[in-house]
């Protein structure tokens, strides 16, 4: 259920939303507000600094990102689910090159529940286009989850031709191998949650590492986990036909390592 949709602070009307209906040209962010913080918001506002640069040739100041995420939450205080999309009439297919601040469109609604049942994941060779981008054009994610859950699992996970791990469909992966974290190297997403944990291992004195998974490695880890700014984490039981030990205990860790991260205030 979505409370209100803003287009640069203002109710949004039909004739303002025909365009970003129309068009998917565009970038967004999805955050978990609590009380008025966000646990990783720079990791946010660092994501759309960077989306509006490379896809509309101007940033959207902080100061008024900021402004635009008070302007939805309108002083209410609890949780939150707050998506922030940039887009802009100016571009389109038919004139794709104006160099324009893009305006900001907020939605907010009650928060997301975090996935907490270990997941069955079916692997698919696909890439996300512009994959270091979150951007609105999200037809192949639609599709690649359908497509796993029509074979029986929960989710799609992303693999190259070679076996070569990135992504899942909106969250990302990571591996433990005893006490440490391994994390897939390849085009993908960086993800916020993968952020926080990031973080939260450094802080803590755990091992953290970045490099090529690939699928024939899976019986070398203890256990796999998906992430993104909704489920600090949650365990996989099985990717195809390979099972991974779902312990609650280390989701337990996992999910401290997260909220280790305070809430920063918008």
């Amino acid at each position: 259920m979505v409370s209100e949709i803003l287009i640069d602070g203002r109710p949004a009307r039909a004739d303002d939303l025909s365009h970003f209906v129309l068009s998917n040209y565009g970038a967004f962010t999805s955050m978990q507000v609590e009380d008025g913080g966000v646990r990783g918001l720079d990791l946010h506002l660092a994501r759309l600094e960077a989306e509006a640069v490379e896809l509309f040739g101007v940033a959207v100041p902080e100061a008024l990102l900021r402004q635009r995420m008070r302007q939805a939450l309108d002083g209410r205080a609890g949780r939150f689910s707050l998506r922030i999309n940039l887009f802009s009439e100016a571009i389109s297919l038919r004139s794709p090159d104006a160099i324009v601040q893009p305006r900001v469109l907020t939605t907010l609604s009650p928060p997301a529940s975090a996935l907490t049942k270990p997941l069955r994941l079916k692997t698919q060779i696909y890439a996300r286009e512009v994959p270091h981008l979150k951007h609105a054009a999200t037809l192949g994610l639609t599709r690649a989850r359908r497509l796993a859950a029509q074979a029986g699992f929960d989710d799609a996970l992303f693999v190259d031709a070679g076996g070569r791990i990135s992504e899942g469909s909106i969250w990302n992966i990571g591996f433990i191998r005893g006490d440490a974290l391994v994390w897939p190297e390849a085009p993908m997403l960086g993800g916020t949650g993968q952020g926080l944990l990031q973080r939260g291992a450094t802080d803590a004195g755990w091992s953290s590492a970045t490099r090529p998974i690939h699928l024939s490695e899976l019986a070398d880890f203890d256990a796999a986990f998906i992430c993104n700014s909704a489920t600090p984490s949650c365990a996989v039981a099985a990717i195809d036909d390979h099972s991974f030990s779902t312990s609650d205990a280390l989701i337990v860790r996992l999910n401290d390592l997260w909220r280790s991260n305070p809430c920063q205030t918008i």
